[in-house]
């Protein structure tokens, strides 16, 4: 049992819309003498919260393109380079997903994901095909789950934001819930450095529904990242003055 006191905790957002909420509820500051390697776009708020040292840490923008720098890459290396710099007793994946309607999601939902994969990661070799999907579940959260009375369902992560046959196969066969582009890849390094991480998504579209992903994606970002600014603030409240064997 892990009777660690949770002090300090890391957020990893990929889009500034999904950031900027959050970085006023708790009203944080921007480290103009940043922790992370000179010349890198990523972008960390931090502050104290409560009883907690909180660091909303988001990768910016791409340098060339000027657009969020969304995708597994930017979340490996920003999460690596954040735990590496931060020392974070839990990591908190939040931001925006879509849902699966077959598996009971609805724009607006807020999740905990209990486990995450990979689906666009096919390497059809014995044991690399494993690798590949990159299986790993979420830091255990029964008593938040509860508590805030949060839907629970397992992640799939890609780098592709509309989904391929291919990908639609992989994805049934993680029995996924919700889709996102980063979390599987946060997942991997805060697994690798033995850091508990939980993820917080919030639908923003339906992805076997009947409308086109891009476009209800846009229409619902802002009401969305409204519920997930919210859901994020409830888990932070709870996780203040806990151990990690509480959750």
């Amino acid at each position: 049992m892990d009777n660690r006191s949770i002090s300090t905790v890391v957020i990893i957002i990929s889009m500034q819309t999904e950031a900027i909420p959050l970085v006023n509820k708790f009203q944080l500051k921007e480290d103009l003498n940043p922790v992370f390697p000179m010349g890198v776009p990523w972008v960390r708020y931090f502050g104290t919260y409560k009883d907690l040292n909180i660091n909303v840490i988001w990768p910016g923008k791409d340098t060339i393109l000027g657009v969020d720098s969304v995708g597994t890459i930017s979340a490996s290396l920003v999460t690596y380079a954040s735990i590496l710099a931060l020392q974070p007793d839990l990591i908190i994946n939040a931001g925006t997903a879509g849902g699966f309607k077959a598996k009971g999601a609805s724009i607006a939902d807020i999740f905990l994901a209990s486990d995450v994969a990979f689906h666009d990661r096919r390497i059809p070799i014995p044991v690399f095909d494993l690798y590949g999907v990159g299986l790993r579940q979420a830091f255990p959260t029964p008593n938040l789950a509860k508590t805030l009375n949060l839907k629970v369902g397992k992640l799939t992560t890609g780098d592709s934001l509309d989904t391929s046959p291919k990908d639609e196969a992989s994805i049934v066969s993680n029995d996924a819930t919700i889709k996102d582009m980063e979390g599987a890849a946060v997942a991997y390094v805060a697994d690798l450095l033995k850091v508990p991480a939980i993820f917080v998504k919030a639908v923003t579209d339906i992805v076997d529904g009947d409308k086109p992903t891009v476009v209800e994606f846009l229409q619902n970002l802002l009401a969305v990242t409204a519920a997930l600014d919210q859901a994020v603030t409830e888990v932070v409240d709870f996780i203040n003055g806990r151990c990690i064997s509480e959750l």
